[in-house]
Formats: C-alpha cells, sequence, structure tokens
C-alpha cells in the first residue's frame, strides 16, 4: 500500500510540472525571422519582420519604403536592430536579407484623366466626356495612394467657363480608416472636339474627292462647326470651293459629283411603254443625279429637258397617248341604233414609236 501511494502521489506531482512545462514553451517560443513582408504604414515594427515578437511587436525599427515600392533588408541590420530593443535568439533560417513591399492603391493617369471628363460632362454646354480633350496645368502622373484609400473618387466641386474652357474640378476618396477623406484637385482647359474628315492635299473646285485625299481627325468642334463632315461621307464627293490641305471639310463644302458636264457628249434615253430610244446629245450645261438639264438632240438639234440618270445618261419623258373614255352603257339604254364593233391591234413597238425630237 505504501508504495502504491508512493506511486500516486510521484504521478500527481508530475502532473501540473508537465503541463506548466509546455504552457511554459508556448510563451517562449523563439523569434523566427520572416523574408517577405508587407505592410501598410509608413514604418517597419518588429512585429512586421519576425514572427513571436511578443510584447516588442508595435515597436518601429525603419522607414517603410516608398508607396508601391519594395525595399531590401540585409538579415545582419535586422538583427543588431532587433537586438537594440532586448529581441535576441532569433532564428534566421539562413534568410539573407528580407524583402519589405509598401502596399498602395495606385491611380493611373488615364484614369484621372478619365474621372475629370467624366465630371465635367454636358457642364454648361460641353458634349460628351468621350469628345472632351484636356490640357492640364500640371502633368498628369500616376498617383499613388495609401491601401486603405478604397472609396472612388468622387467629385465634390466641379467648374468651368465656356468663354475660355478653363475648368477647376476637385475630389474626395474615402477610407477604411473613417479618417480626413484624401482630396485631389486638378485644373487646366477642356475642349470639345468632333471626328473631321480633313485633307490630305490641296483641291481644286469641282475636284471629286479620292480616299486617298481625306483622313480622319479629331478636331476643335468650335474650328468645324456642327456641320462637320466625317470621311465615309466624303469620299466621292465633289468639291464646291478650293480648299488647302489640313482643312476640315464641312457639309457645305461638298456636292454630289456631277454625272453629266457642260458640253460633254452623252446619250439621250427616251424610254416609254414598249419603246426603248437612245440618241446622242450634247449637255448645254452640268447636272449631279435627280437633276434636270437642257441638252442638244444631236439629231434633230432641237434642245430638250432630261432627267441625268447616271454617268452621261439623260431620260427624256414621253406622255403616253391616252383612248378616249368608254361611252357610259347607260347612255344607250333605249337606242334603236346599234353600235359597230370597234378593234384594237396593238401595233409592233417600232411601228408605235414617236418621232425624236
Amino acid at each position: 500500500m505504501t508504495a502504491r501511494f508512493l506511486l500516486l502521489a510521484a504521478l500527481l506531482a508530475a502532473m501540473p510540472v508537465a503541463a506548466f512545462g509546455q504552457d511554459n514553451e508556448e510563451i517562449i517560443a523563439a523569434p523566427v525571422l520572416r523574408a517577405n513582408v508587407t505592410i501598410e504604414s509608413d514604418v517597419v515594427r518588429i512585429g512586421d519582420v519576425i514572427d513571436n515578437a511578443g510584447t516588442s511587436a508595435q515597436i518601429a525599427i525603419y522607414r517603410a519604403p516608398d508607396l508601391g515600392t519594395t525595399g531590401s533588408l540585409p538579415t545582419a541590420q535586422v538583427i543588431a536592430a532587433l537586438q537594440a530593443h532586448q529581441v535576441i535568439g532569433v532564428e534566421t533560417r539562413d534568410i539573407k536579407a528580407v524583402s519589405v513591399t509598401r502596399l498602395a492603391r495606385t491611380l493611373e493617369g488615364k484614369e484621372i484623366e478619365s474621372q475629370v471628363a467624366r465630371a465635367l460632362e454636358h457642364r454648361n454646354g460641353l458634349g460628351d466626356a468621350a469628345n472632351l480633350s484636356l490640357r492640364f496645368d500640371r502633368s498628369v502622373q500616376d498617383v499613388r495612394l495609401e491601401a486603405w484609400n478604397s472609396g472612388a473618387m468622387q467629385p465634390v466641386s466641379v467648374w468651368f467657363e465656356p468663354r475660355n474652357g478653363r475648368f477647376d474640378v476637385s475630389f474626395e476618396i474615402a477610407n477604411e480608416t473613417n479618417s480626413a477623406r484624401t482630396k485631389l484637385r486638378f485644373t487646366g482647359i477642356a475642349i470639345e472636339t468632333v471626328e473631321a474628315a480633313v485633307l490630305t492635299r490641296s483641291v481644286e473646285r469641282n475636284e471629286v474627292l479620292k480616299s486617298s485625299d481625306v483622313v480622319t481627325e479629331r478636331r476643335p468642334k468650335a474650328e468645324v462647326g456642327g456641320d462637320a463632315v466625317v470621311r465615309n461621307r466624303a469620299v466621292g464627293m465633289q468639291m464646291r470651293k478650293q480648299l488647302r490641305a489640313g482643312q476640315a471639310l464641312r457639309v457645305a463644302d461638298l456636292a454630289k459629283p456631277d454625272l453629266v458636264q457642260r458640253d460633254e457628249n452623252i446619250t439621250l434615253i427616251y424610254e416609254s411603254t414598249g419603246l426603248y430610244l437612245t440618241v446622242r446629245g450634247k449637255a448645254l450645261e452640268g447636272g449631279t443625279e435627280g437633276d434636270v438639264v437642257n441638252v442638244l438632240n444631236m439629231q434633230s438639234q432641237r434642245t430638250v429637258s432630261g432627267v441625268v440618270i447616271a454617268r452621261r445618261q439623260v431620260a427624256i419623258s414621253i406622255a403616253t397617248p391616252r383612248l378616249p373614255a368608254a361611252t357610259d352603257a347607260s347612255d344607250t339604254i333605249g337606242s334603236t341604233e346599234t353600235a359597230a364593233p370597234v378593234s384594237v391591234t396593238a401595233s409592233n413597238s417600232a411601228q408605235m414609236s414617236p418621232k425624236a425630237e
């Protein structure tokens, strides 16, 4: 009995000691160096570079890299900084240097320009944001913000003066820390532009534009007005006046090309039911499709009017003779005379053709 009692007492006495030893190992676990560190603040703390930092975790030991950049800390320097704060016995695991990356939110220059354009859209007579050309007072570069600035760019002040095109736009960006919002301000000049057909060479009056004569460019709306012509509407059209290379085309500068030129030999076409006759003619004036022009019938030497229907072709309309109306049957009721039957025979088209004018 004595032996059993002594054994049980020994076991009970050993259990608290073992448990205490296990808890003690967790408390005094050795600090371990980290090879790669990502931070959001402007300083590097002990808890950022090692695991098991304990109460020393919040002590700052280095200035953080610039926003959105990565820096390197040699292991020897890190160990020396830790020892200065009584952090010893760090397991380095053969790490030669600690890589420190500072997180950031980057606003690209193009994104900023797009946000400014959207803020100005339809302000004081401006058009769509896609048609605005912006010239900033200061070159717009990528902007890096603290990573916790996660909110959208919200315009809080938008000003535009249409007389000189000046703008002043301010934004605010909310953050996750509920601290003061980040503010951004941009100033410059906004110009509304439109797509326009621009001449690649100087052209003369009455010239017909070819594909190589015209390119598409964006030009200020104030320069070309509201009647700018797009390229696919300009090619194949005829110039109403002389213009220099580099000038933007307007609707008033163009016309349908003349299909018939003055003093040009053309074909007169007489067409009616059962009749199609062509005669040589000479245009006395120019005209485009659908125009009524005077032409000279070279056969009869008479001047006639016709409609331009195609290149060097003018159509002459011929009035179709109308047959007399049939007598109403009611007019013959009670008549003692019997009308003789009338027979109409269709003649050959050549025989029915009238003499060409």
